[in-house]
C-alpha cells in the first residue's frame, strides 16, 4: 500500500488541490490525445480518398499491352490470304484466301479444324476478291461469268454437356447461289462492294478497263417472303486508267479508287448521277503510298507510306460541300506494309517489313504499343470481335496475340485540349459520352465540365457574396440587439434547407418565372439598390421630431415595404416594357435580334438559386468575424472622433477581414461542389460560353447523372472518377488559398 507523505507546513487545502490537479491533468492529456488522434483520422481519411481516386484513375493512362499466344502452322495455303480473324471467344482462327477457301483452325491445339470452299459455276472462275467492313465478317468474289458471290463466316456456340462448343461453318447471307451483277456476263475485276439488308451495291471494271457501278434494290415479297432483286447499272466516268486499290463505304455513298498517290472520291448515292466529288492529292516528297484503309464507323480514311508515316483523313464542311481533310498524323520508324482496324473503336494496328507491330489510337493520337516480332513480310491482318486479339499472317503461319488495350480514347490532352472528331467544322471541347450507335466515339473532355464548374460558382457567388457581406456588416454592427437576435437564426436555418428543394423551385417555378418576366427582372436587380439608396437618402432628410416618433430599434424594419413595392411594381411594368421595347417577347428578341443563345434553364436561374444556398454559409461566418472585432478597438476609434462608417471601414473590416475572407472561400467551395441545384435549374448542356442565358454542366452535376449509366471499369467510368478527382482538388486548393491568406491577413492586422 502507497503512503503519502504529507510535508510539514502543508494543510487540507494544498492536499485537495494536488488531487485536483491530478485529474484535471489526466483529462486534459485524454482530451489532447482524443484531439490529435480525431485530427488525424480526419488526414488519414482525406489521403484514402487522394489515393482511392488515384487507384481508380490510373488505368486510363496505361498504355495497352500485346503478348503472343499462338502460332498456327498453315496447311496448303497455296493463294494469298483475303483476310484473317477469329471468333469473339478467340478459340477459333479462319482465313480467307482469295480462291476463295475458308480455312478454321482451333487457337486451343493450333491444328485444322474445317475447310470450306465457296461453291463456284464451273463455267466460271474467281477473277476478284474484296473484304467487307470488319465488323461485318464478309467477303465477295467477282466471277468471269458477271456473278458475285458473297460470303461470311459464322460460329455457332452451343453448351452440350454443359461445355462451350464453338462450330465454325461458312455462311452465304443472299444464299448460295451467285448474284448476278454484270447483265453482260463481262469478268467483274477489281471488285467492291457493301451490303444492307435492301441494298446492294458493286464496283467494278470490264476487261476493257471501263469502270460501272451495279445496284440491286431489295424489296420483300408478301407472299414468299424472299428478297426480290431489281438491279441498276451505270459507267463510271472520269474514271482512272489504273486503279491500285479500291473502296466503297458501307453507307454505299462513297467509291474510293486510289491510283499511284491520287484518291478520286466519287458520290454513288444515285446509281443515275455519279459524280467526282474531290480528287486528293496524297504524294508527299520522297514516300510512296501503301496503303488506304476506313477506320471504324467508315468516316475516316488511313492513308500510309512506305517511310513510316501515317494520315488521318475525313470530311469537313466548306466552301465545296463535305471534302475530305488531312486531319493528324502518326510516324513510326519503319514503312507500314498492313493496317487493321477494330470493329467499333478508332483503334488500328501496323506491321511493317520488319516485323514492328504498333498499335495506335487516332483521336488520341496516342501510340499505344510498339514492339517487334517475328512478322516480317506479313500478309494479312484482323482484329477479333471484341477487339482483345490480333491475328496476323506471316512467314506461312497465323500469330494471334492477345491484346489488352482497355481505355485508348483517353489521354491527357483528349481530356484538356481541343480535339477535332469526326463530323466536327473545327477542334473542339467536347462532352458526349454516350450514343446510340455503335461506331460512336465517346468524347470525353473535362473542359466543358470544368468550365461550367467556374460559371455556375461565378454567377452564384456574384449575387451571394455583396448580399451576405454587406447584410453580416450591417447585422453585426449597426442593426439593434432585438432585431439581430431574430435575423441571425432566421438567415442560419436557412442553411439547413436541402438543395433538392431549391433546385426543385428554381427549374420549376423560377426559370418559367425569369423568362416570362426578364424586363421585370432585370428593373428589379436595378431599381432595388436605388430604392434602398433612396430611402435612406430620405430618411436622412425627415425632420428630426419625425424621426423621433418612430422607434430606433426597428429602423431597418422600414425597408420592407419599400422592397415589395419596387418588387411589385418591376412585375408589373414588365409586359408593357416587353411590348414596348423587344417586340412583346423578350426571349425571341434576344435570340433574333440580338444572336444570343436563351435557355430557359440558365446560368441567371442558377445564380440566383445557388446565391441562396451560398448566402446563408458567408453571412453567418461574416457575421461572427464582424460581431468578435473587440469593442475598445471601435470605441477607441469613435472616442477619437471617428465616425461609424470611419471606424467600420478603417478598424473593424481589417480586423474582421481574415474571417471575411473565409466565409468567400467557404462559400465558393459549397458553390464548387453544389449538385442538385445545379442538375435541376440547368439544361446540364456541356457548353464552353460565359452568357448568362446559356446553361452549363458542371463537374459534381455531370457525375450524379452519369455513374449510374457508366459500365464499371470502364473508360466513362474511370473518367468520371477522374473528375470526381479534379473536384476534390479544386476545394482543397480553395481551401489551402483561404487559409494562407485568412493567416497573413491575421498577422498584419493583429496589432489593431
Amino acid at each position: 500500500m502507497e503512503t503519502q507523505v504529507i510535508q510539514p507546513g502543508s494543510t487540507a487545502t494544498d492536499l485537495l488541490m494536488g488531487k485536483g490537479s491530478s485529474k484535471r491533468a489526466f483529462k486534459d492529456k485524454l482530451t489532447q490525445i482524443g484531439v490529435t488522434m480525431g485530427g488525424t483520422m480526419v488526414f488519414v481519411a482525406l489521403l484514402l480518398i487522394f489515393f482511392y481516386l488515384l487507384y481508380v484513375v490510373k488505368p486510363i493512362f496505361d498504355g495497352a499491352d500485346v503478348t503472343p499466344v499462338i502460332n498456327v502452322e498453315l496447311q496448303d495455303a497455296k493463294s494469298p490470304a483475303l483476310m484473317v480473324g477469329s471468333d469473339e471467344q478467340n478459340e477459333i482462327l479462319y482465313r480467307v484466301s482469295q480462291d476463295g477457301g475458308v480455312s478454321f483452325y482451333s487457337a486451343l491445339s493450333a491444328s485444322l479444324v474445317k475447310q470450306e470452299q465457296i461453291n463456284v459455276p464451273q463455267d466460271a472462275e474467281i477473277v476478284s476478291s474484296v473484304a467487307g467492313v470488319p465488323s461485318e465478317q464478309r467477303f465477295a468474289f467477282g466471277l468471269s461469268n458477271g456473278q458475285v458471290i458473297i460470303g461470311g463466316v459464322n460460329f455457332a456456340v452451343t453448351y452440350p454437356n454443359n461445355k462451350r462448343l464453338i462450330t465454325p461453318s461458312l455462311r452465304y447471307p443472299l444464299g448460295a447461289s451467285p448474284l448476278q451483277v454484270s447483265e453482260s456476263g463481262t469478268p467483274l475485276y477489281q471488285l467492291a462492294f457493301a451490303s444492307a439488308s435492301d441494298k446492294l451495291s458493286f464496283a467494278y471494271h470490264d476487261a476493257n478497263g471501263r469502270w460501272f457501278l451495279t445496284r440491286h434494290n431489295g424489296e420483300e415479297n408478301m407472299m414468299t417472303e424472299e428478297v426480290e432483286w431489281e438491279a441498276t447499272t451505270s459507267q463510271i466516268q472520269e474514271a482512272p486508267a489504273q486503279v491500285d486499290q479500291q473502296l466503297m463505304t458501307p453507307d454505299q455513298r462513297q467509291l474510293l479508287l486510289r491510283s499511284g498517290n491520287r484518291l478520286y472520291v466519287y458520290d454513288i448515292r444515285y446509281v443515275d448521277e455519279i459524280a467526282l466529288s474531290q480528287v486528293i492529292e496524297l504524294e508527299r516528297a520522297k514516300t510512296k503510298v501503301t496503303d488506304v484503309a476506313l477506320l471504324a464507323g467508315a468516316s475516316s480514311l488511313l492513308v500510309s507510306y512506305d517511310n513510316g508515316q501515317i494520315f488521318q483523313y475525313f470530311q469537313v464542311n466548306g466552301d465545296k460541300g463535305r471534302q475530305y481533310q488531312e486531319i493528324r498524323d502518326f510516324k513510326n520508324k519503319a514503312g507500314v506494309k498492313r493496317i487493321a482496324g477494330e470493329f467499333y473503336r478508332k483503334s488500328f494496328a501496323t506491321v511493317s517489313e520488319s516485323g514492328e507491330l504498333d498499335l495506335l489510337y487516332t483521336t488520341s493520337q496516342r501510340k499505344l504499343f510498339t514492339e517487334t516480332f517475328d512478322l516480317a513480310h506479313a500478309t494479312q491482318m484482323g482484329f477479333s470481335p471484341r477487339a482483345n486479339a490480333l491475328v496476323v499472317e506471316a512467314g506461312n503461319k497465323l500469330h494471334l496475340f492477345a491484346v489488352e488495350n482497355s481505355h485508348p480514347e483517353v489521354s491527357w490532352s483528349a481530356m484538356w485540349s481541343k480535339v477535332w472528331y469526326e463530323g466536327y467544322p473545327e477542334p473542339q471541347y467536347v462532352w458526349q459520352s454516350t450514343s446510340g450507335s455503335d461506331d460512336f466515339e465517346a468524347k470525353l473532355s473535362l473542359m466543358p465540365l470544368a468550365f461550367g464548374t467556374m460559371k455556375a460558382a461565378l454567377y452564384a457567388m456574384l449575387f451571394a457574396t455583396p448580399l451576405a457581406i454587406a447584410g453580416a456588416v450591417y447585422t453585426a454592427y449597426f442593426m439593434s440587439p432585438k432585431v439581430r437576435a431574430v435575423v441571425k437564426p432566421t438567415i442560419e436555418i436557412m442553411e439547413a434547407l436541402p438543395t433538392v428543394i431549391l433546385g426543385f423551385l428554381a427549374g420549376l417555378w423560377l426559370a418559367p418565372l425569369i423568362e416570362d418576366h426578364l424586363p421585370g427582372i432585370i428593373m428589379l436587380l436595378v431599381l432595388l439598390p436605388i430604392s434602398i439608396l433612396l430611402t435612406a437618402l430620405g430618411w436622412y432628410k425627415l425632420p428630426g421630431r419625425w424621426k423621433q416618433r418612430l422607434p430606433e430599434t426597428y429602423q431597418e424594419l422600414m425597408l420592407i415595404p419599400v422592397i415589395c413595392f419596387v418588387g411589385w411594381f418591376a412585375f408589373y411594368i414588365s409586359p408593357s416594357i416587353e411590348v414596348a421595347f423587344f417586340g412583346g417577347d423578350t426571349r425571341l428578341f434576344i435570340t433574333n435580334e440580338l444572336g444570343i443563345t436563351f435557355d430557359q434553364r440558365n446560368a441567371l436561374v442558377v445564380g440566383i438559386a445557388m446565391g441562396f444556398a451560398v448566402i446563408p454559409t458567408i453571412f453567418s461566418i461574416a457575421e461572427d468575424a464582424v460581431f468578435s472585432v473587440p469593442r475598445h478597438l471601435s470605441n477607441g476609434s469613435l472616442a477619437l472622433g471617428a465616425t461609424n462608417w470611419q471606424t467600420l471601414t478603417r478598424v473593424v473590416l481589417l480586423t474582421a477581414s481574415p474571417g471575411i475572407f473565409s466565409a468567400v472561400m467557404m462559400g465558393l467551395g459549397r458553390a464548387v461542389g453544389e449538385t442538385m441545384i445545379v442538375l435541376m435549374a440547368t439544361g446540364n448542356t456541356a457548353i464552353m460560353e460565359w452568357s448568362v442565358f446559356e446553361g452549363m454542366r458542371t463537374l459534381a452535376a455531370n457525375i450524379a447523372v452519369e455513374m449510374p449509366e457508366s459500365a464499371i471499369g470502364s473508360s466513362h467510368y474511370r473518367v468520371l472518377f477522374l473528375a470526381a478527382f479534379v473536384l476534390f482538388i479544386f476545394t482543397f486548393l480553395f481551401n489551402t488559398i483561404a487559409e494562407v491568406v485568412r493567416q497573413r491577413l491575421r498577422e498584419r492586422y493583429s496589432s489593431l
